[in-house]
């Protein structure tokens, strides 16, 4: 197998033996990247000379007989929305395309000590609005497994370059299914841990309550690894989780025997994809035949999720967006009058589906449709939290699919955001219920496309549900045909 399509932990242990070198192994990435890029359009930004020096610092350490950390030396991708000092960070906007921020989000410090190489700075849908990548500012990212097809969104591109083996890990952000549903199309494991668990310090805000920094990786293994790096308390965002962080590698044990699994019956109705409802219920069979045990719940409030998700989110995305004015933040489009001014800079600055959310979030905060609008979404938001609470007196984990459909074509939903909001159906509620989710791959479509499972948690008990979907990835072939994949490009 190619260097670029190996997992982090098969590369830590090369690096490790000295079998190969991180300038040797960045150096096929790079190649590899070179190969794809051309049709994947995975990322924004390059560091390349900047990924080479840090290649060629963990080498020496290697060769002074230091102890590597398991991401030491192993390129990776950081979505364009989290903060790199010194590194542009667009959003994939033109109202941040010269933005270089001049401080790190709080991951990238802590990445900073276990020592990664960073590849650059993935493309992803504008302010991370929108479920295809085909919102980004400047070039949509394609599937590798099909680049007539979507990658998923927001976290598109970094999805796309784990997948096309671009980068070996990534970073994603999740506010309501921007890393598992890429990571469900493109045939990737893609965790949004327990809103808190990850500090948001440093992500540029789309929808404060709801965003959440998570890994893409080729497998659990590494998803557990990259988790643990990224995780725990920042007194920095003052949403962040004062709860201690366990050690996640721990969770990497085949071991479901007993498990209580919940199955929604909410989450399997008509409009659901045949082969998608195939796929998972044959791998709810699978856990079960491996001593788990199987339970329908109900989720009742489970039909108002994507109606109070796009009241809340668009609500919050307005609010965030006001600074973009062409004053304090952002780029500026002159005109006559400060009014002017304003009002190009946010035009011609923001693309279609951002002025679009920040139309709605404005009309939902605004006076006489507040109360009606808003306020009632945040109460119906209470009552899908209940939902998930009560059927946590019952079961450990609750199984699901990631997305109803498999990839669908680019420009398939363009003119139609409605049908292309219900793609969220299955991930949204776990953003408002604050939840951890998992999506990991579970079988192919006739036409070879990727399907995702996704596996929900307890409130900060992101250990079980990597039990649960290491347990499964380990009874199956398809992480192991996947990482064998190559993007056609």
């Amino acid at each position: 197998m190619k260097l670029y399509n190996k997992s982090a932990h098969e590369l830590h242990e090369m690096l490790v033996g000295k079998e190969i070198s991180s300038k040797e192994l960045t150096e096929a990435v790079l190649a590899r990247m070179d190969e794809t890029e051309d049709r994947i359009h995975a990322y924004i930004t390059e560091t390349r000379d900047m990924a080479l020096s840090q290649a060629a610092a963990a080498d020496e350490r290697i060769a002074r007989g230091e102890q590597i950390s398991y991401f030491e030396g192993i390129p990776g991708v950081i979505k364009d929305n989290i903060c790199t000092k010194g590194v542009k960070t667009t959003c994939a906007s033109k109202m941040l395309e010269n933005f270089v921020p001049p401080y790190d989000a709080t991951v990238m410090k802590r990445l900073e000590t276990v020592r990664p190489v960073i590849l650059g700075k993935a493309n992803m849908d504008e302010f991370a609005m929108g479920g295809s990548t085909e919102n980004s500012a400047f070039y949509p990212t394609r599937n590798p497994w099909n680049a007539e097809c979507v990658p998923g969104g927001s976290s598109g591109g970094s999805a796309a370059a784990v997948t096309a083996g671009s980068a070996i890990w990534a970073l994603g952000s999740d506010t309501g299914g921007s890393i598992r549903q890429p990571a469900s199309f493109c045939g990737v494991v893609g965790m949004k841990p327990t809103y808190g668990r990850v500090s948001r310090y440093g992500l540029v805000a789309f929808a404060s309550s709801l965003d959440q920094i998570g890994p893409v990786t080729r497998d659990v293994t590494d998803c557990a690894h990259l988790l643990q790096a990224i995780a725990g308390h920042d007194e920095q965002d003052s949403t962040s989780s004062a709860s201690e962080v366990p050690d996640f590698t721990k969770s990497l044990v085949q071991d479901v025997k007993g498990l209580k699994i919940g199955i929604p019956k909410e989450f399997f109705v008509k409009g659901m994809d045949a082969e998608v409802e195939q796929a998972v219920r044959q791998a709810i069979d699978k856990l079960q035949a491996l001593g788990a045990e199987i339970q329908e719940i109900s989720l009742p409030h489970t039909e108002y999720a994507i109606s109070v998700y796009y009241l809340i989110a668009p609500a919050e995305a307005a609010t965030n967006l006001e600074r973009y004015d062409g004053v304090s933040y952002g780029a500026r489009v002159d005109g006559a009058d400060v009014v002017e001014m304003m009002t190009k800079t946010r035009s011609e600055k923001f693309g279609e589906e951002v002025k679009r959310r920040i139309l709605i979030g404005n009309y939902a905060l605004s006076a006489g449709y507040y109360d009606a609008y808003y306020l009632k979404a945040l109460k119906v938001r209470r009552l899908i939290k209940e939902d998930y609470d009560k059927a946590f007196e019952k079961v450990d984990v609750i199984v699901t699919p990631t997305a109803p459909t498999p990839a669908y074509r680019i420009g398939a939903m363009t003119n139609d955001p409605l049908k292309m909001y219900l793609q969220d159906i299955y991930t949204v509620p776990l953003n408002l219920a604050g939840l951890p989710g998992i999506s990991v791959p579970c079988g192919y479509s006739r036409e070879k496309l990727p399907i995702g499972l996704q596996i929900i948690g307890k409130p900060l008990d992101e250990a079980t549900v990597l039990r649960t979907a290491y347990t499964y990835e380990q009874s199956q072939e398809f992480y192991k045909d996947m990482a064998e994949t190559e993007a056609q490009a």
